[in-house]
């Protein structure tokens, strides 16, 4: 037997920008960004927008469209902005991955070209995947428009659809050129989608960062009431802490069994499912860090007042902390959301891994669970949850 073995080391530079008015020629960062990538003029790009945010914001397709005729020297759109439909539903199918590939193939889009999606979490994981499949991968650059996916999803390295009921069953690691947060494109969200981001700051901020959930603490009523300042506070810090993890984990490509940051994720990206995707991403994850709290109380690793102090503060921005998919029941009577714990199994592989915490601002990982303990906790939730609306009920009546 012989053999040629050789340690072979990539090293990637990942970069998040943070401006206002990205797209106004008085802001020359995209533009810098884009032609810091080469020598080539102009540089080649693809817009694809989330089709909710050009309906919210009239006119976004022709600001983009007059930033790159601005910079035409170095920069050249394409083609209009391609709009694609947004939410879960556009990874619920391959289709879109298509729609993108074809515009690439059409309009010539290289390795040296860039894809940049302008949208929420769910479409820039598509056109990622699209862009990181096209030519064995596109320059992709993310320009995030929700307060979740400026604050966590859009930050990462992951892209992805679902597919055969999973999540994310299909994607790639491939981190993009650059992610730009522009906190102003997040002023026409609707108020449900302004909070969503909250949860994936309060869930790092559990098991990385004591000093942020205080801060999170303290700012609760400004965060409910979507003081910009607050918000621009929280998504920085939760966007560094997570950028953080990728650089030093020593495993951004979770080739180990652990996903340490999912805190809250094994139950919530079931209730998803079992909703059909009419919960969002975060209202799913609240559910599911109230859970696995209760679970972490219930088996004795975390005391009593850290916990009610986590389900307080969710329930303050604006959360509803229990779902009715938690009792779904399948036909020989089992809760279906337990079938989450084996599809985060499966999705890494190796053994189950499960974030928990034992004190605000540590997590630690376990390996099993204790199923009558967590069935136990989610009939405690549903207990917590009912008492906590009977008082608003009565506060009301």
């Amino acid at each position: 037997m012989s053999v040629i073995e050789r340690a072979v080391q990539v090293g990637f530079r990942h970069r998040v920008f943070f401006t206002r008015r990205v797209f106004d020629p008085a802001n020359p960062l995209l533009k810098d960004v884009l032609a810091g990538g080469g020598n080539r003029d102009p540089h080649n790009a693809l817009v694809v927008l989330d089709e909710s945010l050009a309906q919210a914001q009239m006119d976004l397709e022709r600001t983009i469209g007059n930033y790159f005729a601005a910079f035409a020297e170095s920069l050249r759109l394409v083609c209009p902005p391609l709009v694609i439909e947004g939410g879960e539903r556009t990874k619920n199918s391959y289709f879109h991955v298509s729609e993108i590939h074809s515009h690439i193939d059409r309009y010539h889009i290289d390795r040296q070209s860039y894809v940049i999606a302008v949208g929420g979490g769910a479409i820039l994981d598509m056109a990622g995947l699209a862009a990181a499949t096209a030519h064995r991968g596109c320059r992709h650059v993310r320009i995030p428009t929700t307060t979740l996916s400026q604050a966590d999803s859009g930050v990462g390295v992951k892209n992805g659809i679902n597919a055969f009921g999973k999540k994310n069953f299909i994607g790639t690691f491939a981190p993009p050129f650059a992610v730009v947060n522009d906190f102003d494109l997040l002023e026409s969200l609707a108020p449900r989608d302004r909070r969503a981001g909250y949860v994936e700051a309060v869930k790092v901020a559990l098991i990385r960062d004591r000093n942020f959930f205080e801060e999170i603490e303290r700012d609760v009523d400004a965060l409910r009431e979507f003081n910009p300042a607050a918000m621009r506070r929280l998504i920085f810090r939760c966007a560094e802490l997570h950028v953080d993890h990728i650089a030093s984990s020593g495993d951004p490509f979770e080739f180990g069994s652990a996903r340490p940051l999912d805190f809250g994720h094994w139950s919530a990206h079931k209730l998803e499912q079992l909703s059909d995707y009419s919960l969002r991403h975060g209202e799913a994850v609240a559910v599911g860090i109230a859970l696995d709290t209760i679970y972490s109380r219930k088996i004795g690793c975390l005391g009593a007042a850290p916990a009610n102090r986590v389900l307080g503060v969710l329930e303050k921005l604006g959360f509803e902390l229990f779902a009715n998919e938690l009792l779904n029941v399948d036909s020989e009577g089992h809760l279906m959301i337990l079938k989450g714990l084996e599809e985060f199994r499966e999705h890494l592989g190796g053994e189950l891994t499960i974030t928990l915490l034992d004190e605000i601002g540590h997590g630690f990982e376990v390996h099993e669970v204790n199923l009558p303990k967590v069935i136990e906790s989610i009939y405690e939730l549903q207990e917590w949850h009912q008492g906590r609306s009977g008082k608003i009920l009565l506060a009301h009546g």
